[in-house]
Parts: structure tokens; sequence; C-alpha cells
């Protein structure tokens, strides 16, 4: 992130669930608001940017669909922008929902860029406090386009500005309502690839130093073949220089050892580890379409011990 600069990746996911909400069925997660939140010139302008960079992503389907626009948005958004932020996000919102059954009553969404959980689960509003933590910027450009919108912001939903590079502030969070003795539910999906490994260990740390047993995370992490694997048709070196473009370069992966030894220090157990293989097992089985798992991306769901 730069300085007073919104989130480039906030705005491709949002698309890209945007996107997958019109027009893709059967539904892996339906973001419905998600196009509420991209103004037409941002959703028309990623929508001819994507269609006329099909030769970065794939020449010959260029080539197949050349006079098919549509066909070419289609491949892109389901082999390359979609897999990992619908089945992240339907991954997470299975486990909150599982969490508020056992008694959570505080959601800390790290990293929010343009989430709509609050405003798609009304019937949380009196048994959920949500703190949407992000980068200042992003979040502010976040509150304009609600207002501009005519989103009526939920009395649980609290938005607190930081920066993840920095030291993580509780007193930012206890400032904005948040009780550090409450059992809490976070998540941190899209955020890890953009840390260094010192900055994810401290933020794991800081953030769950002070909350109850029984507090818990879910987030999604690179393997340590981010750098090397190329993907189908070389998606994921064209996510890393995707983001690289946007000014958010990704930084750090992990093996399956090192990310539990990060979660080990900081007095987590994981509790549910999807690898790719297991992903697309739960979230893209028996599909007529493009969509598969990203071949690096793992997600875990992690708990205090």
């Amino acid at each position: 992130m730069k300085q007073n600069e919104s989130s480039v990746t906030s705005l491709v996911s949002a698309f890209a669930r945007a996107y997958h909400s019109q027009y893709d069925t059967p539904k892996i997660f339906d973001d419905f608001l998600a196009k509420d939140l991209l103004s037409h010139e941002e959703y028309s302008g990623i929508r001819t940017n994507m269609i006329q960079g099909i030769s970065f992503f794939n020449q010959e389907i260029g080539q197949r669909f050349q006079d098919q626009p549509d066909e070419i948005l289609k491949w892109i958004n389901q082999v390359q922008l979609s897999p990992t932020p619908l089945a992240r996000a339907a991954f997470c919102e299975d486990v909150i929902r599982n969490e508020v059954t056992l008694g959570v009553k505080q959601f800390m969404i790290l990293g929010a860029g343009l989430d709509t959980f609050c405003f798609r689960h009304p019937e949380f509003e009196n048994r959920l406090e949500i703190f949407e933590i992000d980068h200042p910027a992003t979040q502010e450009f976040k509150k304009r386009r609600l207002a501009e919108n005519h989103f009526q912001i939920p009395i649980n939903l609290h938005f607190v500005p930081m920066d993840f590079t920095k030291r993580f502030s509780n007193q930012s969070l206890i400032d904005a309502g948040f009780d550090p003795n409450q059992k809490t539910f976070c998540s941190l999906l899209g955020v890890s690839y953009y840390l260094t490994k010192e900055e994810i260990s401290s933020l794991f740390h800081d953030l769950f130093a002070e909350l109850p047993s029984g507090s818990s995370i879910v987030f999604d992490y690179p393997d340590e073949k981010l750098f090397e694997e190329k993907g189908m048709s070389n998606r994921v070196k064209n996510m890393i220089k995707m983001a690289s473009v946007g000014g958010e370069t990704m930084k750090s992966c992990f093996s399956y050892e090192e990310i539990e030894n990060v979660l080990e220090k900081a007095g987590l157990l994981i509790y549910e580890h999807l690898s790719p293989r297991a992903i697309n097992e739960r979230f893209f089985s028996n599909r007529s379409d493009y969509f598969t798992a990203f071949e690096t991306i793992h997600y875990i769901h992690a708990v205090k011990k």
C-alpha cells in the first residue's frame, strides 16, 4: 500500500466477486453487494482492461475467443481472478457462522478491503460486533463509497484504520469498543502475501497476546513454491506480476512447518488446514466451467490454546 492510495487488489477482488455473483452458476460464494461498491467507471474499466490484456494471461485463449469478449472475461475471472477470493471467503464464512453458534460475539476483519459481510448478514446485528481493520487510505475510500451508495452503517460495524507494516495496536481497537477479554474470531484474507515473515509473525503475536483462549483466526497463505510454480496458464506467475504492477509486491511464502511454527510462537494451534487439493475438492468439484483451486494457496483455521 502507498500512502493516500486505496488498494488496487481490493478493487480487483471486488470485481471478481461481483462478476461471479452476476454470471456464474453454481455459486461458490455469493457477494451480491460487491458490485454496489464499484463505480460504473471502475467496473467497466477493469472489465475492459482484462479483456484487452488477454495476451498477458493466455494468447491461445485470446486467439480462440477473439470475437467473443464475454468468453474471454469469463476465462480470466474463473482461471485467474476469482478462485482464491471466492473460496477463501466461503471457507471463512462457514467458520464464522459456526463460531457465532458457539458463542463468539466479536469478529475482527483484518485487511477488510471492500468486504460486505455485515451488510449481507443483518441477522448478526445484535449478536456480533464487527471490527474492520485496514490501511487508512483503503478504509477511507470504502467509507466514501458506502456513503455515495447510501449504505446505512449498522450499529455493530466499527472502522479501525491501521497499517499492518507497523506494530498492531490493541489500543486503537479498544478505543473503537473492542473488548480484549471477549473470545474473538479474526479473518486475515489476502494479506499475508504482502507482509514480510517478520511482520506476519509480529502481527499474529500482537493480535493474540491478550485475546482469551478459544479465540481463532482464518487466513490464507502462499506456500514455499509461490515464486517457483507457474501454475495453470502461468496464473501464479501472473498473480505476482499483477500485484507488483498495482504497487503491492508479494513478499513472503511459507512451508507448512514454517507457518505452524509462526502460529505456535503466537500460542495458536492449527485446527483445520486446507491444501490446494482439499480446496479444489471442497469448493470446485463437479463443475463444468474453468474453476480450479490455485496451485500454491492454502487456508488455515487456527485456535489459541
